[in-house]
């Protein structure tokens, strides 16, 4: 939970359609105290177009505090949301106040608000029924607060409605006002003026010279997906500033990924063309997607990289989402055909990580049954004596 400090400024960067559209919204929802729901993929500033809010409206005096209810268990998301008491569990040696008891007058930010549990879903049902504030521990009610909610998604709601993993009482508590954040390869014109603000940005932190696009650079970055977003591009930048400080940024300086998109798979290696037509069961993948899991695929097999720094960190990171983490496990065990010991090599994982990797997909429920891939080809006495060694992966 970040602490409800005053934070500068902040304001939209770029001048396209979908940035006014968006302003226009961001001053509606300003004028009210209605809940709001932001959605958008991972990077596109969600949490700035909270803040935007909140900075605008009349809470401006009273604290923002923020949540991120992505990789936290169901105890200590609660205990972050509503407190706790002394001695309500190991390790609480006083009483706390919540999230909801500090943004009191205030305005709560619910980051990745698609990732709670059905359970907390209904404690934050309720709380915003009854504007009540229960203190995990406590037997009665703390107290009544008054705060307005800023939920933040990449997941579709409406389809996790229908997968029974998202509340539909609470879909439609949120969504009052609804903001949709576009992502950053719908609005390359706005990539210029950020790329400037964010040169700046870094130059006053690193004190050096800020750094200028070349015409061929900038239409190498307009041309580029952008997978990761805004924030992409902020870590692109950043990466540029720190080399040779002050110089224009031409072809050469930037990222290979950049220079090699040319927003199709025509420079995809034939190597890998059957891996890249690989669906994920649950839904098509968008051509951003498409991109994305090509670009990691390329990464590790053509690249050498391994899947740890390549996949693993930005997925930790809420840079890649889980359906596109299953994306790239599915597309690798079709060209292993099923065969997952097959795939650490593949991934260029050393081979007493397998344990460990099953483990990591297990964890986040982003595990790929590996049935339908063995029937690619006929399998060889070796992989059916293997069989067992895999076959705990098709039941979770």
């Amino acid at each position: 939970m970040s602490a409800p400090a005053r934070h500068p400024e902040v304001r939209l960067i770029g001048r396209s359609d979908a940035i006014r559209t968006l302003e226009a919204d961001l001053e509606c929802a300003a004028r009210s105290d209605a809940k709001v729901l932001v959605t958008g993929e991972t990077g596109v500033g969600k949490e700035v177009v909270a803040r935007l809010i909140h900075q605008r409206s009349a809470r401006a005096s009273a604290p923002l505090v923020t949540l991120n209810c992505a990789g936290l268990p169901d105890s200590l998301l609660e205990s972050e949301l509503f407190g706790h008491v002394r001695g309500s569990f190991t390790g609480a040696f006083r009483d706390k106040p919540g999230l909801l008891e500090v943004a009191d007058r205030g305005t709560a930010f619910l980051d990745e608000a698609g990732e709670m549990s059905t359970r907390m879903q209904g404690m934050l049902l309720r709380f915003l029924e009854t504007g009540e504030v229960q203190r995990v521990g406590s037997e009665r009610t703390a107290r009544h607060v008054n705060v307005r909610v800023i939920a933040a998604t990449n997941r579709d709601l409406v389809q996790q409605i229908g997968a029974g993993a998202f509340r539909e009482d609470l879909y439609y508590r949120l969504n009052v006002i609804r903001i949709h954040v576009a992502p950053l390869r719908e609005r390359p014109d706005d990539i210029p003026e950020l790329f400037a603000f964010f040169s700046a940005l870094f130059a006053r932190q690193y004190a050096v010279a800020p750094r200028a696009l070349t015409a061929d650079a900038q239409q190498m970055l307009m041309a580029y997906g952008w997978p990761g977003n805004v924030r992409e591009l902020k870590n692109v930048v950043e990466r540029l500033a720190v080399k040779t400080a002050g110089e224009p940024v031409g072809p050469r300086d930037l990222p290979e990924e950049c220079r090699s998109f040319d927003g199709g798979a025509s420079r995809t290696s034939p190597r890998l063309t059957n891996i890249l037509t690989f669906q994920p069961p649950a839904a098509q993948p968008a051509a951003a997607g498409e991109h994305t899991v090509g670009r990691l695929l390329h990464r590790m097999i053509e690249g050498g990289e391994s899947f740890w720094p390549a996949v693993h960190v930005p997925f930790m990171e809420r840079d890649l989402s889980r359906d596109l983490l299953r994306a790239v496990v599915g597309a690798g065990l079709e060209r292993t055909c099923g065969n997952y010991r097959a795939l650490v090599e593949l991934f260029n994982m050393p081979r007493g990580d397998y344990k460990r990797f099953l483990s990591f997909l297990r964890k986040h429920e982003c595990q790929v049954p590996f049935h339908s891939f063995r029937a690619l080809r006929p399998r060889s006495v070796g992989e059916e004596a293997g069989m067992d060694d895999h076959r705990h992966v098709a039941v979770v």
